[in-house]
């Protein structure tokens, strides 16, 4: 049975929306962003700095850490609010999560961190470019090549930061259970997919 879904999702594929979709049809709780206070609150790092490397890298040409291995730094080190320590606790969290209740985590390598549970059903949302543009620039009024550019720069951060600490390519299909198009998909049959294998690997 499939306790937590995680979703990885291009920008303006929709992989919010179904996430939130799903977590009211199966009625569990839904975490994005909340995973950001959530781990400001158990580090008592101020939640601005997670915000500053949410699902981005810092600039920094040498970057320490890497791939997420689960180790804390301790509170009297320097690098203590560091990006690695920043996500090795929002990592924390997720796994706490896992453990608490069934849930739907989107992004923040979730996939990757929860791994090794036999619970989790991985699932990447992704779109032609023409259907992210469309979206985005309904979400946001802006024109087809504000859109472009911002769908273009989120997308690259989201892979640097996915690289980063997997050490895997984020859309590589063998990091996920299903794959789904939603130039092809509506919301709604994406959902009903997902509930129909839940249904069968849980038989």
């Amino acid at each position: 049975m499939a306790k937590i879904i995680t979703i990885s999702r291009g920008f303006g594929s929709g992989g919010r929306t179904i996430g939130k979709m799903l977590s009211e049809d199966l009625g569990i709780k839904y975490y994005d962003k909340d995973l950001i206070r959530l781990a400001s609150e158990e580090s008592g790092i101020n939640e601005r700095f997670f915000g500053r490397v949410d699902e981005k890298l810092q600039g920094s040409f040498l970057r320490k850490g890497g791939v997420y291995k689960g180790e804390l730094i301790s509170p009297d080190s320097s690098d203590f609010v560091s990006d690695q320590n920043l996500f090795n606790y929002q990592a924390k969290i997720i796994k706490q999560l896992a453990d608490k209740e069934p849930a739907i985590i989107v992004g923040r390598c979730a996939d990757y961190i929860l791994r090794d549970r036999d619970d989790v059903l991985r699932v990447f949302i992704f779109s032609d470019l023409e259907t992210a543009t469309k979206n985005v620039v309904e979400m946001y009024g802006i024109s087809e090549k504000e859109a472009q550019r911002i769908i273009a720069k989120t997308d690259k951060e989201r892979s640097e930061y996915y690289r980063h600490y997997t050490g895997t390519d984020w859309e590589n299909a063998k990091n996920y259970h299903i794959s789904l198009d939603t130039s092809r998909l509506s919301y709604d049959e994406c959902v009903e997919i997902i509930k129909g294998y839940i249904k069968i690997i849980s038989k």
